[in-house]
């Protein structure tokens, strides 16, 4: 069995990841376990409202403040600082917004999209390029 990223004897170095990019809204895939995969995103500014209707979404902030905007229904919002994290539940709208660079964690079912069932412009193409 050929060994992967999550596999390997080495560490993941968040920061040296993050090093590597600055786009933002445009996740990473840094590693892999099971079915699942770990993306880092530079967030900065309002996303788009989505929801994703057959998974939840894990957001860790792992520098910065990040608002999880939900619906009234829902909650209304989470306020979320470095070192915390939300899981926003499947089919829950949502809409992240940083005001000013929120560093991001998501852990997600591979090939989920960012932008969930909304699409458009902020549509991030896959990127694995820093999984190994």
């Amino acid at each position: 069995m050929e060994p992967t990223a999550a596999s390997s004897a080495q560490p993941i170095d968040l920061q040296e990841k993050f090093a590597q990019f600055s786009d933002t809204w445009s996740p990473k895939v840094i590693a892999r376990l099971n079915d699942y995969e770990i993306k880092l995103a530079r967030l900065d500014g309002e996303f788009v409202w989505h929801s994703h209707a057959d998974t939840d979404e894990l957001f860790l902030v792992i520098a910065g403040n990040l608002t999880i905007q939900l619906e009234p229904a829902d909650g209304g919002a989470v306020e979320l600082r470095a070192g915390q994290l939300y899981v926003v539940p499947r089919g829950v709208r949502h809409c992240p917004k940083a005001d000013g660079e929120v560093l991001a964690m998501l852990i997600e079912p591979a090939g989920v999209v960012n932008t969930g069932d909304a699409g458009g412009e902020l549509t991030a193409s896959y990127d694995d390029s820093l999984a190994g």
